[in-house]
Formats: structure tokens, sequence, C-alpha cells
């Protein structure tokens, strides 16, 4: 059987629509109690349907909807500002979860909510896992990080624009194609996530650096920098080291299920039943 998983980065999708649903009832950048549970209402209902397009779009065998663990990740444990600054989630969507949750089984497609991981690690284990095996996996998501990932298995899809994030897209937004985006998120840093990167150096340098030399490591042992950005370099080679180590993706996640356990059924199945 020829396997097609679409992966749905889930938090991704919900808060995107939950914005959307929030603006034309926000005053003064803030949410009436009598509107709160119209707004949840119209997001839950947004999101299955946007769940019921996407498996129109995309006609996968399997479906997995992937949320991020409540508690801090171990990005935190090695760098305590990450993701400083950023916006929480409003409580009361938080406590929507489960309900929009539900609505995505309705339409069989279960969801994954780790205790310690972030859906992007999760994403990334079980997209590698499955592209090893010469099968094909749809990431659903506008985040960056899976743009690391792409290859003949692996598909990029963004819901809102419908469009693929394909190794095009990425060589003109970033200059670089898809396996040096990690080394060129080193060196220029991650402001999404607030992860700092090498000190005066930006996507240009970054990417002319890498395109010539290949890689950081490359990089680093080369002779022939000029003065200035070797300087650069050697001043932050503990910073490049943990930039690194918080953008790698973890592919080695233990999953405790199997492909069978989140197929989708099919059409006599869903006709029999």
């Amino acid at each position: 059987m020829t396997v097609h998983l679409v992966l749905i980065d889930a938090l991704n999708l919900i808060r995107r629509i939950y914005a959307v649903q929030e603006r034309p009832f926000l005053l003064n950048n803030e949410l009436a109690e009598n509107t709160k549970q119209q707004v949840l209402f119209n997001t839950a209902k947004a999101c299955e349907q946007a769940l019921q397009k996407i498996l129109d779009q995309l006609q996968p065998t399997h479906a997995l909807a992937v949320f991020d663990s409540q508690a801090p990740c171990w990005r935190y444990d090695i760098f305590p500002d990450y993701k400083k600054g950023r916006k929480k989630m409003p409580e009361h969507l938080a406590d929507k979860l489960p309900d929009i949750q539900d609505r995505f089984m309705k339409n069989f497609v279960d969801s994954l909510v780790s205790e310690a991981d972030e859906a992007d690690d999760l994403i990334a284990t079980l997209a590698i896992k499955v592209a090893l095996r010469g099968q094909n996996v749809t990431i659903v998501s506008t985040d960056k990080c899976f743009l690391s990932l792409l290859n003949p298995n692996i598909k990029v899809y963004d819901y809102f624009n419908r469009r693929y994030l394909d190794e095009e897209y990425v060589v003109n937004k970033f200059s670089v194609k898809p396996d040096k985006l990690m080394d060129l998120w080193t060196l220029t840093g991650d402001n999404t996530n607030k992860i700092p990167g090498v000190a005066g150096i930006g996507q240009v340098t970054a990417s002319k650096l890498l395109n010539q030399y290949g890689s950081i490591k490359s990089i680093l042992s080369a002779t022939d920098l000029k003065s200035s950005i070797s300087e650069k370099l050697s001043l932050h080679d503990e910073q490049i080291a943990l930039s690194r180590k918080l953008l790698t993706l973890k592919i080695d996640i233990p999953l405790g299920f199997n492909l069978k356990d989140i197929r989708l059924p099919n059409e006599n199945e869903l006709a029999s039943s």
C-alpha cells in the first residue's frame, strides 16, 4: 500500500484561525467576555472545516494532528530565553482545544499531544521515519523550520495560501537550498523563536558563505575568509554551537504507535459504517 501521511501542525493552524475569528470582535486589543464563547464556537467550527478541506485537497491515506506539550520543552532548559516575549495562547482558547480535538476525531483524525516535546520535533520524527521507508509525507504548517526537511518524500503545505512551500520557494526566500537552512539560521539567528545568531552576519552574508563553502563546519575551517568575518565567527563559537542545538529538530522521539493506528477509512469502509 502506498502511504501518504498528512501531519498537521495543529496549533499553527488553530491559532491562525482563531486570530481571524477574534479580529472583528477586538476592542482596544481586548475581547469582551460576552463575545468569547461566540469566537470560540466560530474557531472550532472553522478548524473543523479547515481539516475537511485539507483532507479533500491532499487526499491522504493517513493523518494526524500534532500538538505541543503544555509543559516547557527541553529547549527552555538549555536556553531560558527561548521564545521570550511570544504572546501566549489565550486561556479560553487553550480550554477549547479538547473540543477541537473531538471535532478532528469525528473526521477520523486523531491528535497527538506530547508530555514533553514540541510539535515540531514530533512531526520531524514522524516525517523522517515514514520518508525513510520510501513513503510520502505532507506537513501542513507555515512554520519555516519544516522547510529544512524537504526532500522527494517530504512536502510542506501552506493551507492558508493553498500552496506547497518547495525548494524553489526556499531558494527564492533564503538564497540557499533546504539542506543548508539550519546552518543559515544558526548564523543569522531565528528571531521568531528568539534564538540569537552571529552578531553582524545577516542573511545575505550567511547565504553567500554557505553557497561558497557548503557548511558552517567548512566555513569555520576556511583559511581565506575576510578577517572581519573570521573575527565575528571566532567571537561566537559557543553561540553557534548553542543555536545549532536549539534549531535542530529531533528525529528520534519514541512514538508508541504505528501507521495503522492513524489510517483513514476509505470510501468503502465509510459507506458500510
